[in-house]
């Protein structure tokens, strides 16, 4: 595909890519284009109108909603349903997962999507890049019948699409279905995203570093080692660099470009990790192996934990091969803290 198409041009001209499809993964796929428009929309203006700051209100995860986590949640979920092409949905911002029905029976279509509707919401008030995590898998229930927790409960290795849309300097979409991880950017003036990042790909090896250093003190002696590691390296004359956004998507966005790590591991205040394995770990390691890259929790690889809940929490090394391998070989130094 010709750089510059426009995303719906790539996306109807790949979906010889999604076996057995009728649309519906495009249709679907447009859907989220939509939403993430919307939001770029009001994003884009936080600070001319009243969204910015917490809503007054805590999500499942007992962490204070932002105005702009309840409006981008509803938008998404609004546009999804109202399409009336996925069966389900489950997001970071709703308690419990969604079903959605159709003419007040069970809907018929074959799948679902997983959300994190704003990452990393807290920068919105001082400007910072944020973005939307998105994850699709097909249902396990027999078509007809009402979804159920299990269909939101599989592996990370079964999801059919993943993505995310950063909001920054500009706003980007960048996905994949399985085939390679591809980027466009929003042409703001016409509404329109064009192919600008084809076949992208992490650098085999990377010097960028992305972790809160803050923590060090409670990290696991794993990731210690590894910092330590750095250090010595750095010592030596080998080129690191820190960068940490604290924004999922726009630390992984960058290190996926310019070669690095993301770590955010366990620690005395978060023992089972920070980020959500459904909504933020699954769809970014998908996309990390598509674009050739690794993401693991330190012992095992993401897309292979079988999930038990839907919030569940998990510490997450992603990144450039050489630096998660590295990263990993010392954490398993320590086989004990594997029981978080």
């Amino acid at each position: 595909m010709k750089k510059h198409s426009t995303l719906g041009e790539f996306i109807i001209n790949n979906q010889k890519e999604f076996q057995g499809s009728s649309g519906e993964l495009s249709r679907l796929l447009n859907a989220i284009r939509l939403a993430a428009k919307v939001v770029n929309h009001e994003v884009n203006k936080a600070g001319l109108v009243n969204i910015l700051g917490a809503a007054g209100e805590t999500n499942i995860q007992g962490e204070d909603q932002q105005k702009l986590d309840v409006y981008a949640n509803e938008k998404f979920m609004q546009t999804l349903i109202n399409r009336e092409i996925v069966c389900g949905i489950a997001s970071e911002e709703e308690d419990d997962f969604v079903i959605i029905k159709s003419n007040n029976e069970a809907n018929k279509n074959k799948y679902i999507v997983l959300m994190d509707p704003l990452d990393g919401s807290s920068n919105i008030d001082v400007n910072v890049s944020v973005g939307t995590i998105f994850s699709i898998y097909e249902r396990i229930t027999p078509i007809g019948k009402p979804v159920t927790i299990e269909d939101f409960l599989q592996c990370g290795n079964k999801q059919v699409a993943a993505g995310y849309v950063v909001y920054g300097t500009s706003t980007m979409l960048v996905y994949t279905t399985g085939s390679g991880v591809n980027g466009f950017t929003l042409n703001p003036a016409l509404g329109t995203y064009y192919l600008s990042h084809p076949k992208m790909k992490f650098p085999r090896k990377g010097n960028i570093y992305s972790i809160n250093e803050a923590n060090y003190i409670h990290f696991p002696q794993g990731v210690k080692d590894y910092l330590k590691y750095i250090q010595k390296e750095v010592e030596k004359g080998n080129q690191y660099t820190s960068r940490y956004i604290g924004s999922l998507v726009s630390d992984f966005h960058r290190n996926m470009i310019k070669g690095g790590i993301y770590i955010y591991p366990t620690s005395l205040k978060n023992p089972k990790g920070k980020l959500r394995l459904l909504y933020e770990c699954n769809p970014m390691a998908f996309l990390a192996e598509q674009a050739n890259g690794m993401a693991t929790d330190g012992y095992q690889r993401i897309l292979d934990i079988k999930p038990t809940e839907l919030h569940q929490r998990v510490p997450f090394f992603c990144g450039s091969p050489s630096m998660v391998e590295k990263s990993d070989y010392f954490m398993q130094q320590y086989p004990e803290d594997a029981d978080y």
